[in-house]
């Protein structure tokens, strides 16, 4: 990375962000990476490192990464178009599309055996999935309760869990479940967004990639971008890593050939399954920046983007999802920590830290992150292989923003 004259970027700045990320290379605990800034129509990339943990091939900047729970934020986008389209309404139930949600029943207490329920006060809306307070998801105060154990068997959730059933059998067996909170009432994370992912398919007649590729992909060029890659690929995808939390020792979550990331899933995930590359990502936020415009096309209209980039939580929501977070943030090195949430990503209400408020973007379990800012027209995307198993991801993330931010002359 190097200074040009007009980026608003020190070069000592780039320079020392540079230092940073070989220093988190060479010190054996991250194989590689690719980062990219792009900031005042400038883009200064860097790829460091190796594919493998013992050596092998270098990084690229076109090595696709499995992107994990960064994922959300472009696959909202297929909710937003359907939005703009008037195919969906914020404030409309989805039991029309989603009929295995309808009816629904809510645990008395959260923590309380799965049969101590009573009718929820409303039905779930379209809403209350976006913003992720529909009733159910990863909850950080609920780990060890009988409804979290319940979702990780019923949904095949997680990682290391191998593929999911198709989106009607997941559905179904999603609907067999009751609400841990009444809808609306509860910020919770993650589950929504596989249902938004379910709800896109169903209204759109179509499987989600399908339509999200014809209406968001395709226009802004995100050709690597999608929910396996492909043959001809598969030479740039790395293994993925989940280093042993008392060790360090580089264990393989997902190989790349063979590994669930070369066929197509049975379940699309939108909260976690899609691969990308840096530049893909950069066109996706900076597309974001441009109020929902890439290259003179609207993708997205100006009030959608706000909506998905800005608070969408009441104080209420926010105030109990600060307090999750805050129990959780030694696991996190502060990732979690920025206030609000939007449709499918955090938003930065206050400044704890080095970027300013209004930040939106978000981070993923396999040691993945990209967020934009608009106040400084600034977007930052740093991928790894590196599960966050260990600290050493994290740490590589908190320190790529915070160096970043000393960058930033304007």
């Amino acid at each position: 990375m190097r200074r040009t004259s007009d980026s608003g970027l020190a070069g000592a700045g780039l320079s020392r962000l540079r230092e940073v990320l070989t220093r988190h290379v060479e010190s054996k605990r991250i194989p590689g990476l690719v980062a990219l800034v792009g900031h005042g129509g400038r883009t200064f990339v860097e790829a460091i490192g190796t594919m493998r943990h013992d050596g092998g091939a270098p990084m690229r900047r076109d090595t696709i990464f499995r992107m994990a729970s960064a994922s959300k934020p472009v696959t909202m986008a297929a909710a937003m178009v359907l939005l703009d389209e008037c195919r969906l309404r914020l404030d409309d139930p989805v039991d029309p599309w989603l009929p295995e949600l309808a009816g629904r029943r809510v645990l008395k207490r959260p923590d309380g055996p799965l049969e101590d329920t009573a009718p929820a006060r409303r039905p779930i809306t379209v809403r209350d999935l976006l913003t992720s307070t529909f009733g159910l998801g990863v909850d950080f105060d609920l780990l060890d309760t009988p409804i979290r154990a319940a979702t990780f068997a019923r949904t095949d959730y997680g990682v290391a869990s191998g593929p999911a059933p198709g989106p009607d059998e997941w559905m179904r067996r999603l609907g067999e479940l009751p609400l841990s909170y009444q809808p609306g009432e509860r910020w919770q994370y993650d589950l929504s967004n596989e249902v938004v992912g379910v709800l896109v398919a169903r209204v759109a007649g179509r499987p989600l990639e399908a339509f999200l590729r014809e209406r968001v992909l395709d226009p802004l060029g995100m050709k690597d971008t999608g929910f396996h890659v492909p043959a001809d690929g598969i030479d740039r995808l790395p293994p993925l890593y989940g280093p042993d939390p008392q060790t360090g020792e580089f264990l393989v979550w997902d190989e790349a050939a063979g590994g669930r990331s070369s066929r197509p899933p049975a379940f699309q995930g939108a909260g976690g399954g899609l691969v990308s590359t840096v530049d893909d990502y950069h066109a996706y936020f900076r597309m974001l920046l441009n109020h929902g415009v890439h290259g003179g096309e609207r993708i997205l209209s100006r009030a959608a983007v706000e909506l998905m980039t800005t608070n969408r939580l009441t104080s209420g929501q926010q105030a109990a999802r600060d307090a999750m977070y805050g129990n959780v943030a030694h696991m996190t090195a502060g990732q979690g920590l920025l206030g609000g949430w939007g449709f499918g990503m955090a938003v930065r209400t206050h400044r704890d830290g080095y970027a300013p408020v209004g930040q939106f973007g978000w981070d993923g379990g396999t040691g993945t992150t990209a967020y934009a800012d608009p106040h400084h027209r600034l977007t930052g995307i740093l991928l790894t292989q590196v599960g966050m198993s260990t600290p050493d991801s994290s740490r590589l993330v908190h320190d790529f923003w915070t160096t970043l931010y000393q960058a930033v002359e304007d």
